[in-house]
């Protein structure tokens, strides 16, 4: 019998690969604010907060705005990026996962979303995976970013389970760092480099089922 009775997934760099979107909506407002930013510096931005990564670029550009400018420039930021989500499809779902959402399905596990993404309920709708979650916990539900463990705390209460008895899947340093400050065990999807304090470290879920997975951590 399965130890884990819930899976929590990250959204961005887990189930689709919106990270590419975010770079270029928020270089575009750099870009008007007058200065650039890299991929490697957009690497910040991963399982953090809209606010938040605002300011980490303003920080990175040098610039100082006020409390209503920087709300302005976050809206400004979100409506590009919405323009580029709108044409997302299910070709966008990375590799392992539907099977993967399958299965937990047919073992009668519960899954939730816990992500940072104040869009997430749109992005499930347009790559058509809404149906397999029991739960979904975004940006609209909390107020603490990663790596507090707020989001996979509200996923797991959602869900009605013990935090111990829930497994998280996280491609960011702050979420495997989150989960792990929620007590659960963790996937890192990605490299070991980058998200070494993960239970278990995979490039991705193809080929994976539990079992494969608790043998693996447990």
């Amino acid at each position: 019998m399965s130890q884990i009775k819930a899976c929590i997934f990250d959204l961005d760099g887990v189930i689709v690969d919106t990270a590419k979107y975010h770079y270029v909506a928020w270089r575009k407002m750099c870009l008007a604010l007058g200065f650039d930013i890299t991929e490697a510096q957009n690497e910040l931005l991963k399982g953090v907060s809209r606010t938040t990564s605002l300011e980490i670029l303003l920080k990175i550009g040098n610039v100082n705005l006020t409390d209503s400018e920087k709300n302005e420039q976050a809206e400004k930021k979100n409506n590009y990026y919405l323009k580029y989500i709108e044409a997302m499809d299910e070709s966008e779902i990375l590799p392992g996962i539907v099977d993967f959402l399958k299965h937990l399905k047919q073992q009668n596990v519960l899954i939730a979303l816990g992500s940072a993404s104040k869009n997430a309920g749109l992005i499930l709708e347009k790559v058509q995976l809404t149906h397999f979650f029991d739960a979904i916990i975004d940006g609209n539900a909390i107020t603490h970013a990663k790596p507090n463990p707020e989001v996979f705390l509200k996923a797991a209460a959602a869900l009605h389970q013990n935090p111990t008895d829930c497994l998280v899947f996280e491609d960011a340093q702050a979420g495997v760092e989150a989960a792990l400050n929620a007590g659960m065990k963790v996937v890192g999807i990605g490299t070991p480099e980058l998200l070494g304090r993960a239970h278990l470290v995979t490039p991705n879920l193809v080929g994976y089922d539990l079992a494969g997975i608790e043998k693996a951590i447990f």
